[in-house]
């Protein structure tokens, strides 16, 4: 299914769903199964968005892309990122967490959460796979898989095109690449970027500014053989994502249409005016705790991000099958400080990754096809977190993990008859982690860098095997109908240094899908349709709870259980009509049905007072007894909505171009993002919930003659509509915070093309 914004008229087909001459739609050319095919061919939920949607969109960071995918919510978690796919993904919290979603850039997995940055430029498309990856691809795809590809060199061609835009907010963005041919068998494209833009909220939060670099080098010295080396570098700087105060019962706080960062001192008096009735001591800005107040979230927080890559992929044709070989290390060196919880987080995380694939990819005429393969992943962490959260409770712990993945795995499709066929897969993982984690927690009210204590270690070893069974069917020239039945597992881990219960075990769903794809009226409208049931099991679910120090004592911290059991149904509908060459109207409609069958937590009080929550507290007990008041809550969410799950998100859009003589052209294009209501985390309390909304971008391009130039006004997020990211309660007073996206933003694109 192809979603996105909106192409100019003459784009290449296979980078661009352009409409041909005739008013049809062209193919899209995707990877999402390990082979070219046609998108209208893939027999899986796919979206394809493709390097001018995201251009034209503006987006230049991980957090905006959900905008063009209806089923994905990317919630930034201070310096790392979170995805959901129709409901499942994973609250990162710390170095300890991975994301549910594989993230997949340049073919390389990137296993940490702070490290899908820097690479949303020169792109040729990115893949939103929907449902468990779990026969092609070698890790973590839980529920589902973002496949982000770059350009590549072209041979014998020298080119350059770059982008200067400028916008409100101050927002400033450079982007420039250039293909060198270099004889007739190799070819350079080095591209780079660069942003800044002032924060969204009051004290500076949710900037953006960043530094990137990517030199890719294709050496063909036969018609079989080819090797692609990249090579890229982001620096991340910046103060990162804010967060504000949401509306509750227990006290006013400012609007959130005025965007004031919790660190405000408006919304210090607002937050002090409340702890003022309930004899609390009154919050102070942002720092350590000064005498007889708690410190609140700050204006200091920043973001020192630097992220390294180097890869490589061999493809040789021998003949019977296609080898492709990817060798791969990755290093992030993550440094920030965030206060998007309310309070005050400090990062550090130096992370190493290699990781080696080869795939064996028979010919597409076959009528046996495969692809065959194996995947190797070693993963090492030096970590060091620190948080406060007020008086009574400071975490501080120091980690090295080591993770290591090796897999094997196929997928076989055989044609029945010429338009019937079957498809059968498997993978089979083995994982091992381990940690050596040094750390300490509790009411540690004055002291900056408190000692850590004796390093604990620990072993996990995991074991899966997923699979994959379908059919599919060629009703007609442009109609494909297909079924399947998949499987997917994540791998569990450690969450806490402290043993015996300091770690949770895999989870697994699997999905049934029925689906059709169809093109009509000389392919000039296309019709999409998919229906699913997911069964997720022994969901990992991270929330606020005790975790047991050193001395045997429960302190207040982050916590990952497998406490969640799901299903999760809906469908999804995509349309795209071109009835002329210069029309294009799109629509993507989701229904999506989630509800836990199960969620049971036992959420830590260190005052003891009531936790808050939109769930059943069904009981509570003493953490600590005769040492001091801190409480557990047990809470039950059955019978709730997944989060991050709207019922209903629909994404339509229309555009038109008028040929004004002279080989130019002016088109004019709007989208539309409509989207029911939902809870933004599994605490379920009303002031977390996203109500339904409605956010809207337009766009004005003059092209150039032979598309050499270009200039584009645009308008991103019309309503200037307030919209939840994420959210969240402050542990100490439990009150609600929040991270928005954008507000309404607008500028002038300027393109050239040589």
């Amino acid at each position: 299914m192809l979603s996105g914004f909106f192409v100019p008229q003459g784009a290449s087909a296979q980078a661009e769903d352009a409409q041909a001459d005739n008013g049809g739609l062209t193919e899209i050319i995707v990877t999402a199964q390990r082979r070219e095919e046609s998108l209208q061919k893939a027999a899986i939920a796919v979206t394809a968005v493709t390097g001018g949607d995201l251009v034209r969109s503006g987006i230049t960071e991980t957090a905006n892309l959900g905008k063009l995918v209806p089923a994905l919510v990317v919630q930034p978690t201070g310096g790392t990122t979170s995805f959901f796919l129709r409901g499942v993904g994973t609250n990162s919290q710390n170095s300890f967490s991975e994301n549910a979603i594989a993230f997949n850039f340049n073919g390389v997995y990137v296993g940490r959460p702070t490290a899908p940055a820097g690479v949303f430029y020169d792109l040729e498309r990115v893949e939103v796979v929907k449902g468990p990856q779990g026969t092609l691809y070698g890790r973590n795809a839980t529920g589902g898989a973002i496949n982000v590809l770059p350009k590549k060199p072209v041979l014998g061609r020298f080119s350059a095109e770059g982008i200067a835009e400028y916008g409100n907010y101050d927002s400033k963005k450079g982007f420039l690449a250039v293909n060198v041919p270099i004889g007739d068998t190799a070819a350079l494209r080095v591209a780079g970027q660069i942003v800044d833009r002032d924060g969204y909220i009051s004290d500076g939060y949710d900037d953006d500014k960043g530094e990137a670099v990517r030199a890719s080098f294709l050496l063909k010295p036969s018609d079989l053989w080819s090797i692609t080396f990249v090579g890229d570098f982001y620096h991340q700087g910046g103060k990162g994502a804010g967060a504000v105060l949401l509306p509750n019962g227990s006290f006013a706080v400012p609007s959130l249409e005025d965007r004031v960062s919790v660190s405000d001192p408006r919304a210090i008096a607002a937050i002090n005016g409340y702890a003022s009735t309930l004899f609390a001591p009154p919050f102070c800005a942002g720092g350590f705790i000064a005498s007889g107040c708690i410190e609140n979230a700050g204006t200091d927080g920043y973001l020192d991000n630097k992220f390294y890559g180097l890869s490589a992929q061999i493809e040789g044709d021998m003949d019977f099958a296609t080898l492709t070989v990817i060798p791969a290390w990755r290093k992030s060196k993550a440094n920030f400080r965030t206060y998007l919880p309310g309070f005050r987080g400090e990062i550090r995380d130096d992370a190493e990754q290699m990781s080696l694939e080869a795939r064996l990819t028979s010919a597409n005429d076959q009528r046996l096809r495969y692809v065959l393969g194996a995947f190797f992943f070693n993963e090492e962490q030096d970590t060091l977190n620190y948080f406060r959260q007020g008086r009574l409770s400071t975490t501080r712990f120091a980690p090295l993990l080591k993770t290591q993945s090796l897999a094997a795995f196929g997928q076989l499709t055989f044609d029945l008859t010429d338009s019937l066929r079957l498809i059968g897969g498997g993978r089979y993982t083995r994982e091992d982690k381990s940690q050596l984690t040094a750390s300490v927690s509790g009411g540690l009210p004055r002291q900056v860098d408190p000692p850590l204590g004796a390093p604990i270690t620990g072993d996990l070893t995991f074991t899966k095997f997923t699979w994959k069974a379908g059919v599919e069917y060629d009703a007609g020239p442009a109609s494909l109908l297909y079924a399947n039945v998949a499987t997917g597992f994540k791998s569990g881990g450690f969450f806490v240094a402290s043993p015996p219960n300091n770690s949770f075990a895999p989870e697994t769903l699997t999905a049934y899908t029925l689906g059709a794809k169809n093109r009509f009226f000389g392919n000039k409208l296309q019709l999409n349709i998919e229906a699913f049931y997911w069964n997720y099991k022994d969901q990992q679910v991270t929330f606020v709870g005790g975790v047991q120090t050193g001395d045997g004592i429960f302190a207040q911290g982050s916590l990952t259980t497998n406490a969640g059991k799901s299903r999760i149904y809906g469908a999804e509908i995509d349309a795209r009509f071109a009835p002329t060459r210069d029309d294009l109207f799109t629509a993507n409609l989701q229904y999506l049905n989630g509800k836990y069958k199960s969620l049971q937590t036992a959420n830590f009080s260190p005052t003891g007072a009531p936790v808050s929550t939109g769930c059943t507290v069904t009981g509570s007990r003493l953490a600590n007894p005769g040492i001091n008041s801190a409480r557990f809550y047990d809470i039950d969410c059955s019978g709730k909505p997944t989060v991050n799950s709207p019922k209903w998100a629909l994404n339509i859009g229309y555009q038109h171009s008028f040929q004004l003589g002279g080989d130019m052209a002016l088109t004019a294009g709007v989208r539309s993002n409509i989207e029911s209501s939902r809870f933004m985390n599994a605490n379920f309390r009303p002031e977390e919930k996203q109500g339904s909304f409605m956010m809207s971008d337009a766009f004005l391009t003059l092209q150039g003659p032979q598309e050499k130039w270009n200039v584009t006004a645009f308008i991103n997020n019309i309503e200037d509509k307030e919209v939840l990211a994420r959210a969240g309660t402050r542990p100490i007073l439990d009150f609600p915070v929040g991270t928005l996206r954008p507000p309404r933003t607008y500028g002038v694109r300027l393109g050239f093309s040589l």
